[in-house]
């Protein structure tokens, strides 16, 4: 059977505290796929932050954050195989494709967005922890939350929004319903995928 690690940030919380009935529980989709390793056989250990080389068959890079500081994704590289080190940077400036570009004829609505995935609220999060531990924050670059405008064209939009580097323009393609919008969530592992589609 395989030794499995999971590399988390030293601030981060990937598993809760135990429920009622003493269950361990995560906010996390991979604490499920580990909880389903375990139940085959297979060893899962989470390190929260750098330590000293740990024997290990896979490496799951797990860093609840938007880019990934290099020391970890170093520390990651050093074991034999590691999942998601290719996605050190899920920041919407390399991901989005719906992203508007000067002169792309979009005529339609747009939404300002942070380019932080999920509004930077993971590395807010982090920071907060950092400080109530008295170190400094990692990612102390994060700006204010802020919440995500709609404009019904570019032309809308503030002035100086679009040289704000920690905002994005995107076109707003929502998935109306007559109550508000839908969105669509796709999961998967291997084999197995979850499709849920959620309305607000």
């Amino acid at each position: 059977m395989a030794r499995i690690i999971v590399i988390t940030h030293e601030h981060d919380r990937f598993m809760g505290n135990r429920s009622l009935l003493l269950r361990r529980k995560s906010r996390y989709l991979l604490f499920d796929i580990l909880e389903d390793l375990k139940r085959r056989g297979h060893s899962v250990r989470i390190q929260p932050g750098l330590t000293g080389q740990i024997s290990a068959d896979v490496a799951v890079l797990h860093v609840d954050a938007t880019m990934t500081p290099a020391d970890y994704l170093d520390y990651a590289r050093s074991f034999p195989f590691c999942l998601n080190v290719g996605a050190a940077d899920i920041s919407k400036r390399r991901i989005s494709g719906a992203l508007l570009a000067e002169g792309d004829g979009w005529l339609g609505p747009v939404i300002v967005k942070s380019n932080l995935n999920n509004q930077g609220i993971p590395e807010t999060r982090l920071n907060r922890r950092s400080r109530r531990a008295g170190q400094p924050a990692p990612f102390a670059h994060v700006p204010a939350l802020s919440a995500y405008e709609v404009y019904q064209s570019r032309d809308d939009i503030p002035d100086g929004v679009s040289e704000q580097h920690d905002l994005v323009v995107e076109k707003f393609i929502p998935e109306k319903e007559p109550d508000g919008f839908a969105v669509r969530f796709w999961v998967f592992c291997g084999e197995r995928e979850r499709c849920t589609r959620y309305v607000s």
